[in-house]
C-alpha cells in the first residue's frame, strides 16, 4: 500500500463516517466498521481491545443490554460509534498526511525524515525561525522555545538538588565514638 493509497482510502472512510452520522444505518455501520478496521490494520497493525477501549470506539454512553434497541436508540448508537471511529480515522490521516509517519504496510520507499525522529517539513515556511534543519514548526509560537528551555533548566536543577540531597556522606566523628 502506498502513502497516497492510504490517504485516499482514509479520506473515503472519513466521508462515509460523516454520511453515516447524517443518515444512520446499522447495516451500513457494520460494513463501514469492517472496512475501516481492515484499512487501519493494514496501516498500523491490528487493534486489540485495549486500543479500541482507549479510543472509545464502539462503547456507547447509554448502552442497551438484554433487549433490542428502539429505532431512536439504534440511530443514536450508529451516530455515536460513527463519530468515534471517524475521529480515530482522522488521527490516522493526520499521522500519515501531515506528520509523515511511516506505517506498517508502506511500499515505495520511506519519505524524508521518517525513522529519524524528525517530522518532514512541508516547505521553507514550516521550518523553524532559528533555521533548525528538518524541524517542522506547525504554528508553534516562539515563546514555546523559551518555555521548553525554562522547563529543561528546572529539571536539571531538580536533578542536581536530588543528587545533592541523596549523596552519601561520611558519618560525623562524634556519632562514631558512642
Amino acid at each position: 500500500m502506498t502513502r497516497d493509497e492510504l490517504i485516499r482510502a482514509t479520506k473515503d472512510l472519513i466521508a462515509e463516517g460523516e454520511r453515516l452520522q447524517a443518515a444512520p444505518s446499522m447495516g451500513a455501520l457494520r460494513l463501514w466498521l469492517q472496512l475501516s478496521d481492515d484499512t487501519l490494520a493494514a496501516a498500523w497493525g491490528s487493534m486489540d481491545r485495549y486500543h479500541l477501549a482507549w479510543l472509545s470506539v464502539g462503547k456507547p454512553k447509554g448502552i442497551v443490554r438484554g433487549r433490542p434497541m428502539t429505532p431512536d436508540e439504534e440511530t443514536a448508537y450508529v451516530r455515536e460509534v460513527a463519530a468515534q471511529k471517524t475521529a480515530a480515522l482522522r488521527m490516522s490521516l493526520d499521522a500519515v498526511e501531515r506528520q509523515g509517519m511511516p506505517f506498517r504496510g508502506e511500499t515505495g520507499g520511506v519519505a524524508p525524515g521518517q525513522g529519524m525522529g524528525e517530522v518532514p517539513a512541508a516547505g521553507a515556511s514550516s521550518a523553524s525561525p532559528a533555521g533548525a534543519p528538518g524541524r517542522a514548526r506547525f504554528d508553534v509560537p516562539p515563546e514555546a522555545d523559551e518555555l521548553t528551555a525554562a522547563v529543561r533548566r528546572a529539571r536539571e536543577e531538580a536533578a542536581r538538588h536530588d543528587a545533592d540531597a541523596h549523596r552519601l556522606r561520611a558519618p560525623r566523628p562524634e556519632k562514631m565514638q558512642r
